[in-house]
């Protein structure tokens, strides 16, 4: 049966390494016009499930296919599909601009769309410098570059944002989000959870070589177990000794940053407390509160982090680490690692 052009569609995907499974039965569909991400532990497989797709790698058993044609059958396949998996993979002695023509003639691709990628990622004024002195950030536009140079329907990114400082992580957004309006077939992989969270519609979700999820990554987030309620009233206290009664637990909202108050719940404006409630859904606690005749001032129900339902929901698939260290992930707040200083000066001095 035809599949959409940009359909992309793992069935029962395998590969193994040697003794190692990298790739376990793994089937998946990636639609267009939205945003899918590619989600999983260290080791989980996704680079090489993204091999597998492209054509690099061949698998064990089962098929990969794009608009219902394995890689190697595409007639022109940077017309479909352009794909960025290994930002390092160029001849550090060229330069920017050289490196996409190479690209453009072997697929018979007009000089002037290399002019017009570099102007998409922003490289015009450093297309003629050798790529292997660009940083790491650099060297990730211009991947993206090579990946646009056909126009394709199908992009498949591998941490796209690696590098970036936030003004790249926020084009490289923007981008995939309009390429997935115009829909086109977007499947991106990355561990800065806070990024996807903004970015991808969908989530495909991996770990071992198997897959944990497919979903929307609302549902995702609706999964996870980690819920809890804030709540702000005048009287704690009492609420407190109620939904303990109750089955529920408390504790003050970030007591660990304080708030200029002996209280580290309480707040500044209004004398009301703060307190994180667990085990109990919002509406069980408005009607504790009410008949005790308690004031609320908020009652919010509050849904785990995408960071904090990824952990959770792929504890068991983590290869590398220990579980001390993951159950204390859990609950730190969502960080987004900044850009190393030497690659942000590196790549400012080429750009001056």
């Amino acid at each position: 049966m035809a599949e959409a052009p940009g359909l992309i569609k793992a069935h029962e995907l395998t590969k193994r390494f040697g003794d190692k499974v990298a790739v376990d039965h793994l089937s998946f569909t990636v639609e267009p016009g939205r945003v899918t991400g590619f989600l999983g532990p260290n080791g989980a497989g996704k680079s090489t499930t993204m091999r597998l797709i492209c054509g690099l790698d061949r698998p064990n058993s089962g098929t990969a296919t794009i608009g219902g044609l394995t890689y190697a059958q595409l007639a022109r396949p940077l017309h479909v599909v352009g794909a960025l998996l290994e930002a390092r993979a160029l001849h550090p002695g060229r330069s920017a601009r050289n490196h996409l023509l190479f690209l453009a003639e072997t697929q018979g691709f007009a000089p002037r769309r290399v002019d017009e990628v570099l102007d998409l990622v922003g490289l015009r004024a450093v297309a003629r410098k050798r790529a292997g002195g660009f940083s790491l950030g650099m060297t990730q536009r211009l991947g993206i570059a090579a990946a646009m140079l056909g126009n394709p329907a199908v992009l498949l990114l591998d941490e796209p944002v690696n590098g970036l400082d936030p003004e790249g992580i926020r084009w490289v957004r923007t981008l995939m989000r309009q390429l997935a309006t115009e829909g086109r077939t977007v499947l991106v992989s990355s561990h800065l959870m806070s990024e996807m969270a903004v970015t991808a519609d969908h989530l495909v979700v991996i770990g071992r070589g198997r897959l944990i999820a497919d979903s929307s990554t609302n549902e995702f987030i609706q999964r996870s177990s980690d819920r809890s309620v804030l709540v702000r009233t005048p009287d704690a206290d009492g609420l407190g000794k109620l939904i303990v009664s109750a089955g529920g637990t408390i504790e003050p909202e970030d007591a660990s940053a304080g708030n200029g108050t002996d209280d580290p719940g309480a707040s500044a404006d209004d004398g009301a407390t703060s307190i994180v409630v667990t085990g109990l859904p919002a509406p069980r606690i408005g009607e504790l509160a009410a008949s005790a005749s308690i004031v609320l001032y908020e009652l919010t129900p509050r849904l785990a982090s995408l960071e904090e339902a990824f952990m959770e929901l792929t504890a068991d698939s983590v290869e590398y680490g220990d579980s001390t260290a993951r159950a204390a992930t859990q609950n730190r707040p969502s960080e987004q690692p900044s850009e190393k200083p030497s690659e942000r000066s590196s790549e400012e001095r080429s750009m001056s």
